[in-house]
């Protein structure tokens, strides 16, 4: 399968301290891992470097077979990915604008961002929702206008930050079932963090297990979770339910 992310020798050094080291790891096209691991562990961190949002100290990244950040490339590169974080961080205006504002910002037209917009409300399920202010949206109902706007945005890759975690239980459970099918039917590839392992199956069919800032288990669901290693050192405690 074509490398979509492929990370070398990379490690994050933040205040003196180093946040993770990881010797290599490749997301293909179509994959969705998740990233899981007790809290501490520098999910969040070596996510956000593989969004290219945080350059690191050192190490390479490779988008597309592009390294990513050899003459300022990462820049553009940027331009194809979406995030959806814990927070929703919406703008204080409608939930349409939200949408059509992010895609204005790369340069799509206005008739093709109303488009997308109008397309992906409905999709998610909060076309009712389109000229509400965002400041009056539920939790649920603002992380789902989050998840619109990554979606219109097209992206080649899709980074999840624990965008569930801040939900009542159904709610989440509701979203899990949606987003995991959606995903599925676009052959979206995506690296989804997440401190509690129940959420994994709805999304995800690769697990990467981050302890320590270091990758201590890689491969599927049933090749992670039947580990003894896993068990006793990450799942007791950051299991939530």
């Amino acid at each position: 399968m074509k490398a979509m992310l492929d990370a070398e020798g990379l490690s994050l050094v933040l205040s003196g301290r180093e946040i993770f080291h990881i010797e290599s790891l490749t997301l293909h096209q179509g994959e969705v891992m998740a990233l899981v691991g007790p809290n501490g562990a520098g999910k969040s961190s070596l996510l956000r470097t593989l969004a290219l949002l945080e350059p690191p100290t050192p190490g390479t990244v490779h988008f597309d077979g592009v390294p990513a950040y050899r003459n300022g490339k990462h820049l553009a590169l940027r331009r194809r990915m979406a995030l959806v974080f814990q927070e929703p961080l919406l703008l204080d205006t409608t939930v349409q604008r939200n949408i059509t504002i992010a895609l204005r910002i790369r340069d799509v037209t206005r008739h093709e961002a109303a488009r997308r917009a109008e397309k992906w409300l409905d999709r998610i399920g909060i076309a009712h929702l389109a000229h509400r202010p965002a400041r009056r949206l539920s939790g649920g109902e603002a992380q789902r206008a989050s998840l619109a706007r990554a979606f219109a945005l097209e992206p080649e890759v899709l980074f999840l930050d624990e965008p569930f975690s801040a939900l009542d239980y159904p709610t989440r459970k509701a979203l899990l079932n949606e987003m995991g099918e959606l995903l599925r039917s676009m052959n979206m590839t995506a690296l989804f963090v997440t401190h509690d392992y129940t959420e994994i199956p709805y999304l995800a069919s690769q697990v990467c297990v981050l302890f320590e800032g270091k990758i201590i288990k890689r491969g599927s669901i049933s090749e992670v979770f039947g580990e003894a290693l896993f068990r006793s050192h990450c799942l007791t405690p950051w299991e939530t339910i």
